[in-house]
């Protein structure tokens, strides 16, 4: 029986071994040597000290900061899952357009889990008027700031151009 159960044993440490700790800290390693910004969490430094990520919207409270999307969460504890047909989610996108046409769809829906950290220049410059006059600003000086860290598409045609939330804020002073 040993004669059996030896070979598949051996095979079973040996696989665990390379597909458990050799294979993840390789990739770790290309990884930390090629993208070590990104490998380490995309972290936003400012004087020594770690103040977010830019993978992560951190909301901040007030009218003078700049809002991510909207939290898909229900009772703030995860997303939700509402369909296409439900009710709720109809009622939820209509309450946050407000009753206006031609808004933006990330102002409209909400994100599955409140953390993505941009949102599109449209969505930023429905927010300006309101940022601007919080700040006691002229709202071209705030709209400026917005096209100033509006991100391009990659390589002229990947993706959609996007606002950095977390940046925005930044820049405009939040601690």
């Amino acid at each position: 029986m040993w004669n059996l159960l030896r070979p598949a044993l051996v095979m079973l440490g040996g696989f665990t071994l390379l597909l458990g700790l050799i294979v993840p800290l390789g990739f770790t390693g290309v990884a930390q040597a090629l993208f070590p910004h990104t490998a380490n969490g995309s972290l936003i430094v400012r004087e020594g000290r770690v103040v977010g990520s830019d993978l992560i919207a951190r909301r901040m409270e007030g009218a003078a900061w700049f809002q991510p999307r909207a939290s898909g969460s229900v009772a703030g504890d995860g997303p939700s899952n509402l369909g296409p047909t439900s009710a709720a989610l109809l009622e939820a996108v209509r309450a946050r357009a407000d009753g206006q046409r031609d808004v933006p769809a990330d102002a409209a829906t909400a994100s599955g889990s409140g953390l993505d950290p941009h949102i599109s220049p449209a969505h930023a410059a429905r927010q300006v008027a309101r940022v601007a006059s919080a700040r006691g600003l002229p709202p071209a000086q705030v709209q400026a700031l917005v096209d100033r860290h509006t991100e391009r598409r990659l390589l002229g045609f990947l993706g959609e151009p996007r606002v950095n939330v977390q940046r925005l804020n930044l820049a405009l002073g939040a601690p």
